[in-house]
């Protein structure tokens, strides 16, 4: 299996390196970057200490790249197969602990299958205050919720991050 992070206008350094640092321990293969989400360089291309104190080399050792647009890095997450999963509180939403749940022969077959042949997910992560517009959700194949039983109505970016991602990683 393999999985990408999408970041979408993730405004925080810190929650971006932290993500960072999640990916590198689950063996994330890419982050691609969108609009104002940070990356680990600044304007001069040399590593960002803010970045660096949080991700703690992960900035090093994922791969990563920068869009523009989420309609962009769309197309391109397209043209590679990825199944594009939101991860947002939405109307259209259901419990990521049931995304894609198979049977035990459909686990068999997934394990026996040859590496480039398995599933590639594309997990999208909005911004802090705002989470994902409708525009990107539209064009999500599911929409992924952590459901809150508190009074919180969401989790931290990253925390949410790693969730979703060694949920993926365990049931598949």
């Amino acid at each position: 299996m393999d999985i990408v992070l999408v970041l979408n206008n993730v405004r925080s350094v810190y929650n971006v390196g932290s993500v960072f640092r999640t990916c590198d321990a689950a063996g994330v293969s890419k982050i691609y970057l969108v609009g104002v989400t940070p990356t680990p360089l600044d304007r001069f291309g040399k590593f960002r200490a803010d970045f660096a104190k949080v991700a703690l080399g992960a900035e090093k050792t994922v791969e990563w790249e920068h869009f523009k647009s989420f309609r962009e890095v769309y197309k391109k997450l397209k043209s590679e197969g990825c199944e594009i999963l939101a991860v947002e509180q939405d109307k259209r939403s259901i419990p990521y602990y049931t995304f894609g749940r198979p049977s035990k022969s459909v686990v068999q077959k997934i394990a026996l299958a040859p590496q480039g042949t398995r599933d590639k997910y594309a997990l999208i992560f909005g911004e802090e205050t705002k989470g994902l517009p409708k525009s990107v959700l539209d064009k999500c194949d599911q929409i992924l919720e952590i459901p809150m039983r508190g009074e919180k109505e969401s989790l931290n970016v990253s925390v949410a991050a790693g969730i979703v991602v060694y949920n993926l990683l365990v049931e598949r």
